[in-house]
């Protein structure tokens, strides 16, 4: 009897009707994103040219079913692909999750093309009963300090056991233990075939939102995993408290406090966090060649932010955030998953975060602020965001890793969205001019040029 091969979207979708399953819902997305640049930077190349562009295409496929009462299951799936045209007409790709081999005749990173990926990016299962609810598998997270970005064409997801409880009247309760990512931070893949330089598509300088590990490879979060617990609470209808703790176990422990109130449209938030990180933690390439470790003392990183907006009904929403991170501290503020010691490339739930150049603000040694307004058009969504982010030099340690001293950043955007039924359309265009205090020469700006199509079934 012969077999044939089925693609992973499809036996997830006879799957799903073969079991007969009850409320069985299947979503998606599938799309097309482009970039250009324009820079200052001596020898750069011309906007729209081969060698200023990024592009990707992509779908994602959700099923999702009731088992039983109060049983629910997920399975997800994401493809990234050029079709190619790496070697034609872009020369940078926004997703890690690609890996590139040699190829003949191939112009993309010297000699290299690009490999489409492909991976299951959910498969869960839950459980509701007596105001409580587990689910176990791999997942979506949305917290301060470990979180799901999708600011690109992909998303990162974790491998996680989540209990959530609210049994006490306006509160949420919130455990996870979190064993495995395949966020950027916990990649372990390295570029194929013995090709020129070495490591993923992120380490080789050829990729615009490579937040993703290569192939969509999940492994440990972190050193040995993370236990995470939190709360929210709206006992006042116009407050929102909530606050986390982490064990990242020998690696650092955290914790986030946050508070937001909205009454008659004026809203006022408050940040406070602290990360320590472990002395002799274990951080990759990024740390003490020999040891592999972190060397010397390490201290702890404080940091807060402010926000103060305005919501003109049926007009516009205004917002001015102030942040702050101790300059004399080891471990950065933003997303574990995606980012390194610096985090710069990994986003951050700070107020100030940046439309685009993720990772600054949150840097240790940063001070930053942001004054953003928000509004629709004639059914045109307008977004228009001023960002600076001013990095202070921090501890010798940190210096030593981040790569850099005192830098500025400053950011510029203007975002137009428009809906044409269940196609999502966005041009984005990106100002930015990074001031480098310690080494003027590096000084640049540039202005990103964005088209973003996403069409949802």
């Amino acid at each position: 009897m012969r077999l044939t091969k089925l693609s992973l979207i499809a036996v997830m979708l006879i799957g799903s009707s073969a079991l007969a399953l009850e409320n069985t819902k299947i979503s998606g997305t599938a799309g097309l994103f482009y970039g250009t640049q324009d820079s200052d930077a001596a020898n750069a190349p011309d906007l729209f040219s081969k060698d200023s562009a990024y592009t990707n295409y992509f779908a994602h496929l959700d099923v999702t079913s009731d088992l039983t009462n109060g049983v629910s299951a997920g399975i997800g799936a994401q493809i990234i692909t050029t079709l190619g045209v790496e070697h034609n007409l872009v020369n940078s790709v926004f997703s890690n999750a690609h890996t590139a081999g040699s190829s003949n005749g191939a112009s993309f990173g010297n000699g290299l093309q690009v490999d489409s990926a492909m991976w299951i990016d959910e498969l869960w299962i839950a459980g509701s009963a007596y105001d409580t609810t587990l689910k176990i598998g791999r997942q979506a997270l949305d917290t301060p300090f470990a979180f799901t970005e999708s600011w690109g064409v992909d998303k990162n997801t974790f491998e996680a056991a989540v209990i959530i409880n609210q049994s006490i009247p306006n509160t949420t309760l919130i455990a996870t233990t979190i064993g495995k990512s395949n966020g950027s931070a916990d990649d372990r893949t390295s570029a194929r075939e013995s090709i020129t330089g070495s490591g993923n598509l992120n380490n080789l300088s050829l990729t615009a939102a490579g937040y993703v590990a290569a192939d969509g490879e999940f492994n440990t979060f972190g050193n040995q995993g993370t236990y995470a617990f939190g709360f929210l609470n709206n006992s006042i209808e116009s407050l929102t408290v909530q606050g986390w703790y982490y064990d990242m176990v020998q690696l650092a422990e955290a914790y986030w406090l946050q508070a937001d109130v909205n009454v008659d449209g004026i809203m006022v938030g408050f940040q406070y966090m602290n990360t320590d990180l472990d002395r002799g933690a274990e951080l990759g390439d990024i740390t003490n060649t020999n040891t592999n470790t972190i060397a010397g003392s390490t201290e702890d990183t404080t940091a807060w932010s402010a926000m103060l907006g305005y919501e003109m009904k049926d007009v516009a929403t205004f917002k001015i955030a102030f942040s702050d991170v101790d300059e004399d501290g080891t471990l950065a503020v933003a997303n574990t998953a995606t980012g390194s010691i610096a985090t710069v490339g990994g986003q951050s739930k700070l107020y100030t975060e940046m439309w685009w150049n993720y990772g600054r603000v949150s840097a240790v040694g940063s001070e930053s602020f942001s004054i953003t307004a928000e509004g629709s058009v004639s059914d045109v969504d307008l977004l228009l965001g001023y960002y600076n982010a001013d990095i202070e030099a921090g501890s010798a340690t940190v210096n030593l890793l981040r790569g850099f001293s005192s830098i500025e950043l400053t950011e510029v955007t203007l975002v137009a969205s428009k809906s044409f039924g269940p196609l999502d359309t966005s041009l984005a265009i990106i100002y930015a001019d990074l001031e480098d205090n310690t080494t003027p020469a590096n000084d640049v700006k540039t202005t990103d040029f964005q088209v973003y199509l996403t069409y949802n079934f």
